[in-house]
């Protein structure tokens, strides 16, 4: 049986909260996906403006620091708060940003039980194995980390992180940071492959997941189901969850 994780895409705190709240006690964890308007065409919590890369050529400030940020994310930052119900559920980031490995540090500080990066968004593959190496053995040992790999990419570019992350996300869209899109069925054929080569490797599946979808992915091998608009946008979300649980 898959993991079931619902996936908030929030457009601001209020909205972030209040997902949260009604998953609370019906799942141990979320899932937050965070786009920075830059490596997505999405802006999410905690940006309410995003920097440019133009911006930053000539700076040594990240997009986050040049960003017009959430208030309440500042707040967390400097510990004046926490996550909405972090005594009561945890939570994953998916960070859809431009300079996720720059700003690792910061994210951190939200508490996060596993951080997600995007493979388009690393860059080179050998500086991310170095990165993830050095980071904090406390820090590594209480946070997982996990890379993202989109249905065009080929499946081979995973190869060499496999032994340095704790589990892959294979996106089942080709349009990262927006929720209902259509399902890509090349998503299939790379948990497959990721599969019989690495038959331990955790799989989540990201993007597309609903109930016409979750089946086939289940029959595949996906250990976790990341899903948002199919769990969201109904009328009775513990149900919906329930059901996706006994598939």
């Amino acid at each position: 049986m898959a993991e079931i994780i619902p996936a908030i895409l929030p457009k601001n705190y209020e909205d972030l909260k209040n997902k949260i709240a009604l998953v609370r006690g019906v799942v141990p964890l979320v899932q937050i996906d965070i786009c920075d308007g830059i490596f997505v065409k999405s802006k999410t919590w905690p940006f309410l403006s995003a920097g440019k890369r133009t911006d930053l050529k000539n700076s040594k400030r990240s997009v986050l620091e040049e960003a017009d940020l959430d208030q309440h994310f500042k707040n967390i930052l400097n510990e004046v708060e926490g996550m909405p119900f972090w005594e009561d559920i945890d939570f994953e980031l998916d960070l859809m940003v431009s300079d996720a490995v720059e700003n690792f540090d910061i994210y951190t500080k939200l508490g996060p039980k596993a951080i997600i990066f995007h493979l388009e968004a690393i860059g080179d593959v050998n500086a991310f194995k170095d990165f993830v190496e050095g980071i904090d053995t406390y820090v590594r040992d209480s946070i997982k980390i996990g890379v993202a790999i989109s249905p065009n990419m080929g499946v081979e570019q995973i190869f060499p992180l496999v032994n340095h992350i704790d589990f892959v996300q294979v996106m089942g869209i080709d349009h990262e940071g927006i929720q209902g899109e259509e399902f890509d069925e090349k998503c299939l054929v790379h948990i497959k492959t990721l599969k019989e080569k690495y038959p331990d490797l955790i799989i989540s599946v990201d993007g597309g997941v609903n109930f016409d979808t979750a089946g086939e992915l289940i029959d595949a091998s996906a250990d976790q189901l990341i899903i948002g608009s199919a769990i969201f946008n109904t009328d009775d979300i513990i149900r919906t969850i329930e059901e996706f649980k006994n598939l």
